[in-house]
């Protein structure tokens, strides 16, 4: 149909993008919006399709890429200029890795502009070239639609994956041209060839222990069914491959548990043991093959998938078939309709398969290891899990050592129930299950991630909210980056270095965001609150205080019955554990000292402080004694000195007073005496006696 018919002339190129990505099948779109893409944002609402926000292009692209995986349909995420593009790579490597048709639109400056190191312009093609299928960018109003439209059919054909399309800013608000869009198209592989489809079941039926390897292609097919009928008819065990958990109901008895990182360890001696193999939608990666160790050398093996892969060049399959994994289900099942079976050789084949079951069973087996110190049992709370969670619940996992238990101890009973990125980003486990129950409305989404990863997308918590997303995160807590711990303890150097965290009350942060925020400090504790996060009504979170000795199932279990190749693993991995422990021990120690020694110090403080309060308060106090004093005996003695000196004054102006007085008495009686002996006739002396007289003074 021409996109020109019954639009009129005022329709702008970015209404016209809308209209397209709703007609190819997208349904939601996640962002960060940037001012470069108003001009499609506007559009996409007319179009009924949902519009996302979040709070971190990082996270909307991992939100994409979990719905797109979970849908297999084409998912949309969008992002403004350079800064909001370069966050967007996380989700579209991941994407890469899980073969999710991920759609990315970005902004760029606008055409006049460019080339010229515009404000946040960037060369978006030879950026993301290596890590998506597809990157482009137009460059007239004509180009945007057709562009779009090829980003699709790349995103979906074949293996699907990301693809990438920058449209500059100029260009969305333009009038769109007119002419013919071509037709949006998805080529699938042609039928399988009979001829091939019927070696491959006589490949499993003359081999003695074969195995069937299977993996994405048959989630993305919707084959899971078709598989279980195939596996029974042929009696042949079924392991999921790394991460997809839920491609095969693991209640069978035919399942025998998924590989990879956290897988019991009768998988891996199972596939080794398999004289024959049959991968199905499978890419044979170094997680899924144990580091390429399987197949081994006296293996036949056959890999049916849309585009085989991730053989050794040393050890290709017997057999490759580039097909559609439905259609090859469903031709196999046409061959064995006609074909005669052995009974008395599948009855042998059903003991061995009940064998390998029981060996699968013992080994998976995550909730029995005696427990009593700090914190949760992470087998436990898993076990809890698969018990008390209904069958539909959408289960997502973060990268990181606590995943283990759930790979190997959780039972997924259903397809679709399980997303883990087989990229191995931290921080996918919020936003993937928050995009899975936005793209299953009515579902539980339970997202299982370490304090680690699980802080670098909380922010999200808000968006759960905001969207009535119906999300529980359960976050095991152990306050370290665990894996990069005992890798580096592996290693033989210092386990602390650059990988130790610091408390956080995530339980709080929870309840900031409008979250059910709950502790869980034990195991009693677990169930009560899980289910009270289930009955909600809203987003819940439950922060699981995790002891950093649980770290992987192996290496906290007894190695006794291991391999040895494995035993020596499990010892180191042990080791590890007791050191962990031997240094939260001293860490506590150092803390209680330190605290102690703190509070010692604070208590001498205050006693020095209060003495020296004291004695200076008794020296002033005596010092203004003295001074008084002094002052008081200085008074009374100037008081005493001025009476004496008044009194000796007196007494000796008494003294002078009375002297002259005396004196002045006896000169008025001397001079009355002298006075009258003038008046007294004189008296004639002998010569001689004037002779002897003094001489006058």
């Amino acid at each position: 149909m021409s996109m020109s018919e019954g639009r009129s002339a005022t329709v702008t190129v970015g209404e016209a993008l809308a209209e397209t990505l709703a007609r190819v099948g997208v349904k939601i779109a996640f962002t960060v919006p940037g001012e470069s893409l108003l001009g499609l944002l506007d559009g996409l609402a007319t179009h009924k399709i949902r519009v996302v926000t979040t709070r971190h292009e990082g996270a909307a692209s991992l939100m994409a890429e979990a719905v797109a995986q979970l849908t297999g349909r084409p998912t949309l995420v969008l992002a403004g200029r350079a800064p909001g593009a370069a966050n967007l790579m996380i989700g579209l490597q991941a994407a890469q890795s899980d073969s999710a048709p991920v759609i990315a639109i970005v902004g760029q400056v606008r055409r006049e502009v460019r080339g010229r190191e515009a404000f946040q312009e960037m060369d978006l093609v030879r950026t993301f070239e290596p890590i998506v299928k597809w990157a482009g960018e137009a460059k007239e109003p004509g180009e945007v639609v057709a562009l779009a439209e090829k980003a699709v059919a790349t995103a979906m054909k074949g293996r699907p994956g990301p693809a990438l399309l920058s449209v500059p800013e100029d260009l969305l608000d333009l009038p769109a041209e007119g002419g013919q869009v071509p037709g949006y198209r998805v080529d699938h592989p042609a039928e399988p060839d009979p001829a091939l489809i019927r070696k491959v079941v006589h490949l499993l039926l003359d081999a003695q222990r074969p195995l069937i390897v299977a993996g994405a292609g048959v989630l993305r097919g919707r084959s899971t069914d078709a598989l279980v009928r195939f596996a029974e008819t042929v009696q042949v065990p079924v392991v999921a491959s790394w991460r997809r958990g839920d491609v095969f109901p693991n209640d069978n008895a035919l399942y025998l548990g998924m590989t990879g990182f956290g897988s019991p360890a009768s998988v891996r001696t199972r596939m080794e043991d398999a004289d024959a193999l049959l991968v199905l939608g499978c890419r044979m990666g170094e997680m899924t093959t144990y580091g390429y160790a399987i197949p081994g050398g006296g293996t036949r093996w056959a890999q049916v998938d849309v585009e085989p892969r991730g053989a050794s060049p040393a050890r290709r399959p017997e057999i490759v078939m580039a097909a559609d994994i439905s259609a090859f289900l469903r031709m196999t099942q046409r061959v064995l309709a006609n074909a005669a079976l052995d009974a008395a050789s599948f009855d042998a084949r059903r003991l061995r398969n009940a064998s390998d079951r029981e060996a699968f069973e013992m080994a998976s087996r995550v909730d029995e290891e005696p427990w009593d110190g700090p914190g949760v049992h992470p087998g436990r709370v898993v076990a809890t899990l698969g018990r008390v969670l209904p069958a539909d619940a959408i289960v997502t996992t973060d990268a990181g050592d606590f995943g283990t238990w759930a790979a190997r101890g959780y039972r997924f009973r259903r397809p679709g129930t399980f997303l883990g990125s087989t990229s191995g980003a931290m921080g996918f486990g919020l936003p993937a299950a928050i995009g899975a129950t936005l793209a299953r409305p009515g579902r539980l989404g339970v997202a299982l991630a370490g304090d680690g990863g699980f802080a670098m997308t909380m922010a999200e918590l808000e968006t759960a909210v905001r969207e009535r997303a119906h999300v529980i995160a359960i976050v095991f807590d152990n306050r370290r980056y665990g894996t990069i711990c005992r890798h580096q303890a592996l290693r033989g150097g210092p386990s602390s270095l650059a990988a130790r965290l610091g408390a956080v009350d995530f339980a709080a942060i929870a309840e900031a965001c409008g979250v059910l925020g709950l502790s869980v400090n034990s195991d009693e504790e677990f169930e009560p609150a899980l289910r009270q996060a289930m009955e909600a009504g809203r987003p819940a979170l439950l922060h699981l205080a995790m002891d950093p000795r649980w770290t992987t199932p192996d290496a906290i279990a007894s190695s006794d019955e291991a391999l040895s190749t494995v035993e020596t693993q499990l010892e180191a991995e042990i080791e590890v554990a007791l050191e962990d422990l031997a240094e939260e021990l001293v860490e506590t120690h150092v803390e209680t000292a330190v605290e102690e020694a703190l509070e010692t110090m604070v208590e001498d403080a205050v006693d020095e402080a209060l003495e020296t309060m004291v004695e200076e308060a008794v020296d002033e106090a005596l010092e203004v004694a003295v001074e008084e004093a002094v002052e008081i005996a200085v008074e009374d003695a100037v008081d005493e000195a001025l009476e004496t000196a008044v009194e000796e004054a007196v007494e000796i102006a008494v003294e002078d007073a009375v002297d002259e007085a005396l004196e002045t008495a006896l000169e008025v009686e001397l001079e009355a005496e002298v006075m009258e002996a003038a008046e007294e006739p004189a008296v004639a002396l002998p010569t001689d006696d004037l002779q002897e007289l003094p001489p006058a003074e």
